[in-house]
């Protein structure tokens, strides 16, 4: 398998460390959407990352997609994603409001980093800080009552979410995101990043 995009992207980054996770074997290609757009349309026209090319050849797109599928290689001992229903539900909420808020996070970058200043439209992006704001008070207050993993081996893809997410904001908008009014997420993350697995796969 191949995994195409920058691990800068918290969507890249997250795939990464799951397949690492899954131990399956694929192969990296840093090709960025933007400074190397040709050179990733001839791999998957939609230049979308990550984007995923099977063994078979096929494309895969969308992080959560991607993950849907590597689930089903997993072998004996891995796993992505809860059964029970109650630990399923929790991890999609984690999963869903991490997601919002890199969704969020990404907004504002975008808008202040490609968009001329004086065509930003302060409205918008007031009301996406407030929605990104929103996503990690909702997300604290939920790592802060959750049992959370402490080892490598416990972690499965909400939890790979939460902190490739926060790490990713933290990273790119420390200035609208006060890690000091986040501290379960802040020690969560920081407890993630000094794993193997994170370190291996660096936001770079």
């Amino acid at each position: 398998m191949k995994l195409i995009g920058m691990l800068d992207s918290p969507y890249v980054r997250r795939v990464a460390i799951c397949l690492k996770l899954l131990e399956l074997d694929f192969e990296h290609q840093s090709i960025s959407v933007f400074s190397t757009y040709d050179q990733f349309a001839k791999l998957n026209p939609v230049v979308k990352a990550p984007t995923l090319i099977t063994d078979s050849g096929r494309v895969v797109m969308e992080s959560s997609v991607i993950l849907q599928y590597l689930a089903t290689l997993a072998g004996p001992g891995h796993r992505l994603f809860p059964t029970r229903p109650d630990d399923a539900l929790r991890a999609a909420r984690l999963s869903g409001l991490a997601l919002a808020a890199c969704e969020k996070s990404i907004q504002i970058v975008y808008e202040c980093n490609l968009r001329p200043e004086e065509k930003r439209h302060e409205p918008w992006l007031e009301r996406v800080r407030a929605q990104l704001l929103a996503a990690y008070g909702e997300l604290e207050r939920d790592v802060a009552t959750a049992t959370l993993p402490t080892e490598q081996e416990q972690f499965d893809a909400a939890d790979v979410t939460v902190a490739v997410s926060w790490h990713f904001t933290q990273m790119m908008l420390p200035e609208v995101v006060d890690k000091a009014a986040y501290p379960h997420l802040q020690a969560f993350s920081a407890l993630a990043e000094n794993l193997p697995v994170f370190v291996a796969t660096p936001a770079v």
